[in-house]
């Protein structure tokens, strides 16, 4: 609480901030799904606490946990070497044995982290209602390559009729990485696997893996944030990628083919990584989208909150000329807007003046959790492309405090007299603002 009064305006802006996702986010499903390696790193207790939260938001969640960790343990224990073939166990009895103990263990652990209720803890009042089942029917891989995987599978179908009524009622569901067959036999199976079918069953909106892999980066080095399944598809093609994360990816890839919204790959690492994955701009992780979410577009009528929220700030402070709604109303034609996953973060406004074959462009802006991203220049290139379009042959911006931005882009130093006769007339000569024009 001391925190929050010494900065009470920072809190007010973060909670204003988180305001749009939680909007969005109530009601929707989220298939959550972590390995036993996060359990073994003892982030169990956090990761129910965030989760608690966003059951709080009325998320509907679905939890799913690995145990490789666990039965690589419990084969220890009993002196028996485990055996892989292209990255998947081999199952024999002995390793299923492993797999129901450790599931087990795991199971109880999740349940008791979903059970804490000490005052003043974010679980306090929680009460969240855990329930688990043979919701996962699966089949045995076979043989692959020669090598029977014996009791190891693939799911087959999950039981979304049953799940649904649970998530409706409150309920939290668990999904351990084990399926069963209409014959009654059971089957080890990856986490995965049983994630990304779950989120394609119950057509969620998001699939969130909380993984042990470190951030992704590409060949080059540089941090992937964000993919199309169609460009993910192609980094899986080119091979850079590690093992687990390249697993991970796969099956990200296969659930936005297969109708899920979005599936997120954050690293455990970050306390709270779920949490700055989902409620902030940027997040910590790789998304992976059925389309690329960024859109640069001409504005609507439904643009005209996004804009105002935008530009309100600066109008404040005196580095934009203010506007009201019905003025953006009127001119929304002439803006265009950068927006992402439905957040408008930057616009601008392009004002023809069609005799003299020049053009305005006026209230660039770009929201400052989205700055230092390039995104201020993607948008003076639209409004340049928007400019040449109609034919306009010069455009200029009139500032007060961004004149070297738009130097180090081309323009160069003008005069009143440089602007159309109908913007000279319009010029206000208290801001004495800096004319600068660019020759498209």
């Amino acid at each position: 609480m001391r925190i929050i009064m010494e900065n009470p305006n920072q809190f007010v802006q973060w909670l204003r901030s988180v305001a749009p996702y939680i909007h969005a986010f109530r009601g929707k499903t989220f298939v959550v799904a972590f390995p036993g390696e996060l359990v073994r790193a003892g982030a169990l207790p956090e990761l129910a606490q965030d989760l608690s939260l966003l059951h709080a938001l009325g998320i509907k969640v679905v939890i799913v946990h690995g145990s490789r960790p666990q039965v690589e343990e419990q084969l220890a224990l009993r002196n028996v070497q485990p055996r892989y073939h292209k990255g998947l166990r081999i199952t024999d009895a002995a390793a299923m044995e492993c797999a129901k103990e450790a599931a087990g263990e795991l199971r109880l652990d999740i349940e008791a982290a979903f059970s804490q209720g000490l005052p003043n803890t974010p679980m306090a009042h929680a009460a969240i209602r855990i329930i688990s089942g043979n919701f996962v029917t699966a089949r045995p891989i076979g043989v692959i390559e020669g090598v029977d995987l014996e009791m190891t599978g693939l799911v087959r179908k999950i039981a979304f009729e049953t799940i649904h009524p649970i998530l409706n009622a409150g309920g939290l569901v668990l999904l351990s990485p084990l399926g069963f067959s209409p014959t009654g036999e059971a089957f080890n199976l990856s986490m995965e696997d049983v994630a990304a079918s779950a989120a394609i069953a119950l057509r969620a909106d998001k699939l969130i893996f909380i993984t042990e892999t470190p951030m992704m980066v590409d060949a080059g080095g540089a941090d992937i944030r964000e993919l199309s399944a169609h460009q993910a598809a192609a980094v899986l093609k080119a091979g850079f990628l590690p093992a687990d994360a390249a697993f991970y990816l796969q099956h990200a890839v296969k659930a936005c083919d297969n109708g899920v919204g979005r599936a997120h790959i954050v690293p455990f690492a970050t306390d709270g990584s779920a949490l700055l994955e989902l409620f902030t701009h940027d997040g910590i992780g790789t998304m992976v989208t059925y389309e690329n979410l960024e859109s640069l577009r001409e504005a609507t009528i439904e643009d005209v909150g996004g804009i105002l929220k935008l530009i309100e700030p600066l109008e404040a402070d005196g580095t934009l000329v203010k506007r009201g709604r019905e003025l953006i109303e009127r001119e929304i034609d002439y803006f265009s807007v950068i927006e992402h996953d439905g957040v408008i973060f930057g616009c601008a406004a392009l004002y023809p003046f069609p005799s003299e074959k020049m053009a305005e462009m006026a209230c660039l802006t770009v929201s400052p959790d989205a700055q230092s991203q390039g995104d201020g220049e993607r948008i003076l290139k639209h409004i340049e492309n928007r400019a040449r379009a109609a034919g306009f042959t010069k455009l200029f911006v009139l500032t007060t405090r961004t004149a070297h931005w738009f130097l180090k882009r081309g323009f160069v130093h003008a005069t009143v007299d440089d602007l159309p006769k109908d913007r000279q007339r319009m010029y206000n000569w208290q801001r004495k603002s800096q004319v600068l024009i660019k020759h498209l």
